[in-house]
């Protein structure tokens, strides 16, 4: 009879995380799971609407369909990938490299990974001569080619419409950084702090084509183009290749309820229900405790996760993180 009881609460918990994904029963049932790879904690306020948590992931289902062409690297038999690299390290002296973004309470992770991606490759391939900090509220709004701003859109039309059209700068809410600073406020989406409450909905900013008051250059004159669009293949190590060569990449991957509880290690899916897709940056690989990761920057401040950063399976496209990577290469300086 006990051993039924215990059975029957483990089903219950387990349904609870299924249908409360940010309860804190369901946290628990993540804490106490055993050959865990990665530690859970709250990183979401219990009482925030899924509907709001789901818009985060601004992925659409169709952006496969919007990949730019593959490029395939030859990768001679001697050359050997190092075990562990970080952009971090390997370019200290691009400060957007480390930065980590906040998308608010808008589905434009697409946007934010693609200039988060621009605006490291034009400082490491100026080899730290030019930053220019590529403005996500312009590529949100602007670029209609992309989907459809804050309900989403496609990672891959990013860095085509940075070829074909190009972008002005801009830095992080109310920053007055560049021509177009982002016009959605963060919010407190986490546990208590400083930002206002998060609320649902809100629209995607007009289409503006003016910097703001004060900037020093115009619109037309601060648009900077890339020279080049492209995917990577499914495949470790040619990703492994671009990111040591040209810097970090834009990925997108299936996020399930558990991973909005990530703090630490090696993120692997466990209990939960997929919640959509979501675009961040890879930043480098390595290997923790014997289990091969991507390193990657989120773009929900530095409350959330490792201060914004986390770390996923590396190897077995797990969650789809390595079949949908893109990137491009700034114009020459």
């Amino acid at each position: 009879m006990r051993v039924g009881i215990i059975l029957f609460a483990v089903v219950v918990v387990a349904v609870a995380g299924e249908e409360a994904p940010l309860s804190e029963e369901f946290i628990n049932l993540l804490q106490n799971e055993e050959n865990m790879t990665w530690k859970a904690g709250r990183n979401f306020n219990e009482n925030l609407s899924m509907r709001y948590v789901r818009r985060l992931m601004g992925v659409h289902p169709d952006s496969k369909l919007h990949l730019p062409p593959p490029i395939q690297h030859t990768i001679s038999a001697e050359f050997r990938l190092p075990d562990e690299f970080d952009s971090r390290k390997e370019w200290p002296m691009c400060p957007t490299i480390n930065e980590i973004r906040d998308q608010g309470s808008c589905g434009s992770c697409w946007a934010f990974g693609a200039v988060e991606v621009m605006s490291d490759r034009v400082c490491i391939h100026s080899k730290g001569q030019q930053n220019f900090h590529y403005s996500s509220e312009n590529l949100v709004s602007c670029c209609h080619i992309c989907g459809f701003g804050c309900n989403g859109g496609f990672p891959g039309s990013a860095f085509t419409y940075w070829v074909n059209t190009g972008l002005v700068s801009g830095g992080a809410y109310n920053s007055s950084q560049g021509c177009q600073p982002y016009l959605i406020a963060p919010c407190e989406h986490h546990v208590k702090g400083e930002r206002p409450k998060c609320t649902e909905g809100g629209s995607t900013p007009r289409c503006v084509k003016t910097c703001e008051a004060g900037y020093a250059v115009d619109y037309n004159h601060d648009l900077h183009k890339g020279s080049k669009a492209y995917s990577i293949p499914k495949d470790e190590d040619q990703i492994k290749y671009e990111i040591l060569k040209n810097g970090p990449v834009e990925g997108a991957f299936t996020v399930y309820a558990d991973f909005l509880h990530y703090k630490s290690g090696v993120y692997q899916h466990r209990h939960g229900l997929a919640l959509g897709g979501h675009a961040i940056r890879v930043l480098g690989w390595g290997v923790e405790n014997d289990t091969p990761y991507w390193l990657c920057a989120n773009s929900w401040n530095t409350d959330w996760g490792d201060h914004g950063l986390f770390k996923i399976l590396r190897g077995s496209d797990h969650c789809g993180i390595e079949s949908e990577i893109t990137a491009g290469l700034p114009q020459p300086q």
